[in-house]
């Protein structure tokens, strides 16, 4: 439903808090939450119960979205509040999907050094005992400090080391 207010049409807040929270998947803690810490605009009250319109779906609809997405709620934040009002949606979504993408690359890339680190100790781990394999460990992470503390010009490793030596 919709009312004017001097010449404008603007949603009548008519859906409770357990409609809204139905109608998008989430608990009405959720919701609430969302409001108290900022990301969810204060809505008014009817006999005591918080009343939203529609703008409240869509606004959670972004949020959900986004943390499907991987975004921190500093970041969903940001996508709201972080960039100048004539931002925009497309721009601050490109912005801070660019930022989720480096990220998400420096993850891959540690996910990969991880895997082949697991597949190497798979592969040439011969020990017979736990302390013989400690050892190793330590023996390794010994000469990988060494390493990080020689000049960038004179490592033969990549930022992750993928050594065993058991």
């Amino acid at each position: 439903m919709l009312i004017g207010k001097g010449g404008l049409k603007c949603p009548v807040p008519e859906m409770t808090i357990s409609e809204v929270a139905r109608q998008v998947g989430l608990q009405a803690s959720a919701v609430r939450y969302y409001e108290r810490i900022g990301l969810l605009p204060r809505v008014p009250r009817m006999s005591g119960q918080r009343r939203y319109d529609t703008t409240a779906l869509y606004r959670l609809a972004i949020i959900q979205r986004a943390r499907q997405l991987g975004f921190t709620l500093t970041e969903i934040r940001q996508l709201f509040f972080g960039f100048r009002d004539i931002t925009r949606p497309s721009e601050r979504w490109r912005t801070l999907s660019q930022r989720k993408l480096a990220e998400l690359d420096d993850l891959m890339n540690g996910i990969k050094a991880v895997r082949g680190v697991l597949k190497k100790l798979m592969t040439k781990c011969q020990c017979n005992t736990l302390d013989q394999c400690g050892k190793g460990i330590f023996q390794s992470m010994n000469r990988d400090s060494l390493a990080r503390t020689l000049p960038a010009s004179h490592r033969h490793r990549g930022k992750y080391s993928t050594s065993l030596r058991t």
